[in-house]
């Protein structure tokens, strides 16, 4: 019989998916099963002024990104290509990168939403890279 001193003491069970954000401004994407690159083909909220220093923590920016034409078809097939791997001979953690420029606003909301389309099924972890870093000026 476990105690709830050992529970509290025993390591977590290994991640299902691991999520990560990060921004190509601030170094390589990293090592990942699928590494999703928002940055071309997505409006980055940073050009909005009012956006500019908010993240993905803030609703505004997960309302614009996710309203951008393409954006809710790309977490389909994210959420598609996971399924995938997870059915495949290996067992194991599914990592999934998603990068934009900084790191703070596209690919930030993209793993969150993520990680919630995901959190009644898999264990999930979830890394944002750079979300806590200055916002670049470009």
């Amino acid at each position: 019989m476990t105690t709830t001193a050992e529970a509290q003491h025993a390591e977590p069970a290994e991640a299902e998916i691991e999520l990560v954000s990060f921004g190509y401004l601030h170094g390589d994407a990293p090592e990942a099963d699928l590494v999703i690159d928002m940055r071309r083909h997505f409006r980055d909220p940073h050009v909005s002024p009012e956006l500019r220093e908010l993240t993905a923590e803030d609703e505004l920016v997960t309302r614009t990104v996710f309203t951008t034409a393409g954006v809710p078809e790309l977490a389909r097939a994210v959420l598609a290509a996971v399924v995938a791997f997870r059915s495949g001979p290996s067992a194991g953690t599914v990592r999934v990168a998603v990068g934009c420029a900084g790191g703070r606003h596209r690919s930030a909301a993209m793993v969150n939403h993520l990680a919630n389309q995901y959190a009644d099924e898999l264990r999930v972890r979830v890394e944002h890279r750079d979300i806590h870093l200055p916002v670049v000026n470009r």
